[in-house]
């Protein structure tokens, strides 16, 4: 059998118009600028508008990357969707996805959280390699802020909506995903949950009174996990890649929190150029976190073709994920300007 790496072929992404800002959150939370920049690094986030849902800005970041890559929805073999907020319980946003876009291929959601994107990737990679697909679309989009307390200042400054999406085809040369660590420990998920709403405990009017249908988080946990996985995650993925993180030309860490990207980068020696940073306009997208850093890093011609990137994830579960890919030739040779929103809805 003909194994072949997954490229990245087509790229793009989606973000809400409107900014909330720390001071707007200050206004209706016990917090201020000074305090969340302090701790988190964020400055401001997009937050959804009336007209934006998973779908619509899963499929604004797919049209994107179809553009970038010449193919229509015709082309598309399969879709595979990071998100753990879909608009509707059932079914999953894949097939909602899939229908919008005009597609006819298979399409299936994986929620893995902040992870999800990194699953979805790697998901994509091993239908390629086997060749069962060669022409995928990996979605990560979330709409987190509908399950936000904006009461509780741990977790409402954290978290923005957002979508980004990538086509990823067989490789002709090198380029491609050359490692991946997947990982969860189970035990460890209730420190970053919702905890109402579901089959165990579902929607009631206890549940909203007691403010369970919103995200709960047990920071001081979930940081010490983020810190301790990003860095054994890039090691072992690199170690698996043939090479050392100091030979990666750019990291691309979860933007969840830049105190976390900071601790990570002393412990693994590595300069804090060497990471690849936007949670500052963005906080916190869970599975569009990742591929909306990668788009904006391709963008920016911070990643060319040839370069290697090491991508690593973590959140709830808990959950991380991790993956080292070349750039293909494609990066860096196309005008990936995104296209105006407005025009595709």
């Amino acid at each position: 059998m003909n194994m072949r790496r997954a490229e990245i072929t087509g790229w793009g992404k989606y973000v809400p118009e409107k900014v909330l800002t720390n001071d707007d959150l200050s206004k209706i939370v016990d917090t201020t600028d000074e305090w969340i920049v302090a701790r988190t690094g964020i400055k401001e986030r997009r937050v959804r508008s009336a007209t934006d849902t998973t779908t619509t800005m899963a499929v604004a970041a797919s049209h994107d990357a179809m553009r970038v890559a010449g193919l229509t929805a015709a082309d598309i073999d399969l879709i595979v969707v990071a998100n753990s907020s879909p608009d509707y319980l059932l079914p999953a946003p894949a097939n909602f996805i899939q229908h919008e876009l005009g597609a006819t291929c298979p399409a299936l959601t994986i929620a893995a959280g902040c992870s999800g994107w990194v699953y979805a990737l790697v998901t994509g990679d091993q239908f390629i390699q086997t060749g069962a697909y060669k022409c995928i679309l990996v979605i990560g989009v979330e709409l987190i802020s509908y399950a936000l307390d904006y009461t509780d200042r741990g977790t409402c400054i954290l978290f923005g909506d957002g979508a980004a999406a990538v086509v990823i085809q067989p490789s002709q040369t090198d380029a491609g995903v050359m490692s991946f660590e997947l990982g969860s420990d189970g035990g460890q998920a209730y420190n970053l949950w919702v905890p109402g709403g579901g089959t165990a405990n579902p929607l009631s009017q206890k549940v909203i009174d007691q403010r369970e249908h919103y995200i709960r988080m047990n920071g001081q946990e979930v940081f010490k996990f983020a810190v301790r996985k990003l860095t054994s995650c890039l090691n072992n993925i690199t170690t698996q890649a043939g090479m050392s993180v100091s030979d990666l030309d750019l990291v691309i860490p979860h933007q969840a929190n830049l105190r976390i990207i900071e601790t990570a980068a002393r412990s693994l020696n590595l300069p804090m150029d060497k990471f690849f940073v936007n949670l500052h306009k963005y906080g916190n997208t869970s599975a569009a976190s990742i591929p909306l850093a990668l788009v904006e890093a391709i963008e920016e011609g911070r990643l060319k073709a040839g370069d290697v990137t090491g991508m690593v994830a973590f959140g709830s579960g808990l959950s991380w994920a991790g993956a080292v890919m070349r750039m293909g030739a494609k990066v860096g040779a196309v005008n990936a300007a995104p296209v105006e929103a407005a025009a595709l809805l």
